[in-house]
């Protein structure tokens, strides 16, 4: 039986990986759950999976989690450690008990405690980008030297992860991630300045959290996943295309020297990536329902419009710069996603705001997650700074049609 902690249980990815679980008691047993602020959902989790462990972002919400537990009904005898903060995270994600860390925490909140993860030889499912994008080398230098697996669960890489199977490293010559393209594929880009942050948010294909949906609109997620892409499985940016594919039934391709091509398409449902990063090397059954080849489908594919996506193009060139510049990349997008959300800043200027923060924050070379995140902060508090000036600089409030 496999023994599992789960870093951001309460939400979409961490959902559907105990719907996986929940399948399957007799393979899996949750150890720990690992949230933030939703405790409501994270009580639930705990009278269903009973785990040894259940953390939480603050003391304030440990009192929730408790008082939430209380009016559950569940016997204080029956009740989990219960712990919180970011210490609580690495114990939790580090115990001797556990065979399987999900990392899926959005954000480089769960970066410390997936890297000690991967320092101590845990396979680790990889569900969260911030981890690679942020700390890629300082990860996989560490996944080197304990010899821990990195099993990807986003549905590209994870489709990448299929597709190389297929042949040996030194003969693929290229890498190909499909995006959907999400909801502005076919708005003009004279239109996009007056985009309102509910149409950004109106996912044409997946149900996801605010932020990757917002960068899905921008691209900026496909260019996290295209440095994700390089650290995983040891490609140069050059090796690594970006195709948009509206149907997303096609996640990744692998063109090998020859020019075969091998692709790995599947129904757009996160627990199919996740099951087979549970079972690999083993394939079985998914919950998930299958592709109907008795109707009559069209797939489309279109090279992506950098001009019109900016945060795409930044994303190779942060990479190419490499040092620090992908976690001020991470960093400077987060701030600048807030603040269109909040309606502090147009659509347009996301990017802006994103490639100012770049220009602005001194390349580092870190060696240590601390260093790591020290970057991270000093590249928020600079992005900061830039959608202050902006939004101080306008004659009155932020107007969207």
């Amino acid at each position: 039986m496999k023994t599992i902690t789960l870093l951001g249980s309460t939400g979409s990815i961490g959902t559907s990986t105990l719907d996986v679980i929940r399948r399957r008691p007799e393979q899996y047993r949750v150890f720990a759950l690992v949230a933030g602020r939703n405790v409501e959902v994270l009580a639930a989790q705990v009278v269903e999976f009973r785990p040894e462990v259940a953390v939480v972002g603050s003391e304030e919400a440990l009192d929730e989690l408790a008082a939430c537990l209380d009016r559950a009904g569940l016997p204080r005898t029956d009740w989990p450690e219960l712990a919180a903060g970011d210490r609580a995270r690495v114990e939790a994600a580090t115990a001797p008990e556990t065979d399987f860390v999900m990392s899926a925490i959005v954000g480089v909140a769960g970066l410390e405690a997936t890297y000690e993860a991967v320092r101590r030889g845990k396979t680790v499912g990889l569900a969260n980008k911030e981890v690679l994008v942020a700390a890629g080398a300082v990860v996989m230098e560490a996944a080197r030297a304990s010899g821990a697996e990195l099993i990807p669960v986003d549905s590209e890489h994870n489709g990448a992860h299929q597709c190389l199977r297929a042949g040996r490293r030194s003969e693929v010559s290229r890498l190909i991630l499909t995006a959907s393209g999400g909801p502005f594929r076919n708005t003009p880009v004279e239109k996009l300045a007056t985009v309102r942050p509910e149409e950004a948010l109106n996912h044409p294909t997946w149900r996801m959290g605010k932020r990757i949906t917002l960068d899905s609109a921008t691209l900026m997620n496909k260019g996290f996943e295209v440095i994700e892409a390089c650290w995983l499985f040891g490609f140069s940016p050059s090796e690594v295309e970006v195709v948009i594919h509206p149907q997303s039934t096609v996640h990744a391709l692998v063109e090998f020297r020859d020019g075969s091509i091998i692709a790995q398409a599947s129904a757009t449902d996160m627990r199919m990536p996740i099951q087979y990063a549970l079972t690999y090397p083993e394939r079985q059954a998914a919950p998930v329902p299958k592709l109907d080849w008795s109707q009559a489908r069209c797939w489309e594919f279109h090279p992506p419009d950098l001009n019109k996506f900016p945060l795409l193009r930044l994303a190779y060139q942060a990479f190419e710069e490499g040092g620090s510049a992908p976690c001020t990349l991470n960093a400077a997008d987060e701030v600048a996603a807030e603040a269109f959300l909040k309606g502090q800043a147009g659509f347009l200027e996301i990017a802006e705001i994103v490639e100012e923060t770049l220009e602005r924050v001194p390349r580092r070379q870190p060696t240590s997650i601390g260093e790591v995140l020290e970057v991270d902060r000093e590249s928020r508090r600079a992005a900061q700074r830039i959608v202050e000036r902006r939004s101080a600089g306008r004659r009155g409030p932020l107007v969207r049609n």
